[in-house]
Formats: structure tokens, sequence, C-alpha cells
């Protein structure tokens, strides 16, 4: 058994036997923060604006257990193509009776993005130091993926509870002491997906940079710290 899988495995059995103890005797109660719905997030930032909220489906929204979201294409006039951005909502990661993960747990997307056709080509992390981030010296997932010809840069990361993850073992670790410490175990994944035209990643890169400031100050009336 490779180290991966071994700290995995770890963290699995630790997360379990953790909420079992939180159930039973620690934070019983869940907190719900005050929030707004996304149904009022604007739909102009600046230059960039979205024609509309785009649905995703009730089966889509029932099997990523999301309590709320936004699912937005924002463009400009320097970048007609546009940014997707998803920003899903949990109002809670575990089940309220019987302990343990439950189906409202995020979804890796990069457990999701081989399953929709698409193949990772670059998987990193990276610091990522943006206005509108609650945590600093911040590190997030940035990842270029492909099919068949065309080419999307994909920023993403587990925004939950005053931090920003991009773990996915972490994020398992912090759903669990906060459901034990503060009684919360809302979060939510922040992604930003934006097409590389011409195999220029210079200019996706840069079209991130400058629409996602815009976003995340936003986000803390939405996404509670």
């Amino acid at each position: 058994m490779g180290e991966d899988a071994v700290i995995k495995t770890v963290v699995a059995v630790a997360f379990i036997g953790l909420n079992f103890y939180t159930y039973h005797f620690l934070a019983t109660n869940p907190v719900y923060p005050e929030r707004k719905s996304f149904a009022e997030f604007p739909l102009e930032l600046g230059e960039w604006a979205c024609a509309e909220r785009l649905p995703m489906g009730e089966k889509i929204e029932r099997n990523l257990g999301v309590s709320d979201y936004l699912l937005c294409r924002f463009t400009s006039p320097e970048n007609p193509a546009g940014i997707d951005v998803y920003v899903g909502y949990h109002a809670s990661q575990v089940r309220e009776k019987g302990g343990g993960a439950g189906e409202n747990s995020i979804h890796p997307p990069a457990h999701c993005l081989p399953g929709s056709g698409w193949d990772i080509i670059s998987n990193r992390t990276v610091p990522l130091d943006m206005p509108g981030l609650p945590q600093e010296n911040a590190t997030v997932k940035r990842v270029v993926i492909a099919k068949n010809t065309a080419r999307q840069l994909v920023y993403y990361w587990y925004q939950s509870r005053g931090r920003v993850i991009s773990v996915d073992w972490k994020k398992i670790v912090f759903v669990g002491l906060d459901r034990a410490m503060r009684g919360r175990t809302d979060g939510s994944l922040v992604r930003f997906t934006v097409p590389i035209l011409q195999k220029d990643e210079a200019k996706a890169e840069a079209a991130f940079r400058e629409l996602a400031p815009r976003v995340l100050t936003q986000l803390p009336a939405y996404v509670p710290h």
C-alpha cells in the first residue's frame, strides 16, 4: 500500500471515529449560519456579466447533494467566450441521524471530470493570493483538461467555514473538527472553468485573474465564514 493510500485510510478511520464521538457526545445540535440565496447574486460585476443563471436539473442537484448553487457564464467584451463559474453550497455535509459521511459531502471535481469525458493533462496545487479569499497563503487546485481538441483551464477549491482547502482529506478532517467544536459542517466548492482558445493558456489565466476577485469579494454573504 502506497503512502497516499495509507494517509487516506488513516484519515477515513479517524473521521469515522471523530464523527461517531461528535454525534454522541459533542455538538449534537447542528448550526446553520444565516446567508443569502444565490438567487440574489449579482449578474453584473464590472464589465463582466452573466446573461442568465444556468439550471443543473433536479437529478444532478440530488446527486450532488447541493443545498444552493450559482452556475453562470460570465462574459466581457475582451472575453466573449466567457468563464463558467460554479459555487455549490452545502448546508450540511453529514447525515443528521446516525452519524457518518452522507450524500451531502462535496464531490471532488478531479473524480467527476474523467466521468464526463474530460482528460486531466495537468493537475497542480498552487498558491493563490487574491482579494476576496477568506484565508491568507491559500492554496488551490489548478487543472488543465482536454476533450478531443478542446482545452480548458480549471481552478477549484473548497471554501468552508472561513478556510480555503485544496486537499480532499483535509476537507474531511475539518468537517469532523468543526462539527465537534462549532456544530457546523456547511461548506462549498468554488470552481472557475476557462476555455483555452488557440492554445493560449496565458490568456485564459489572465481572464481568470480578472474575473475571480470580482466574484470572490461577493461570496461572504453567500458562503459564511
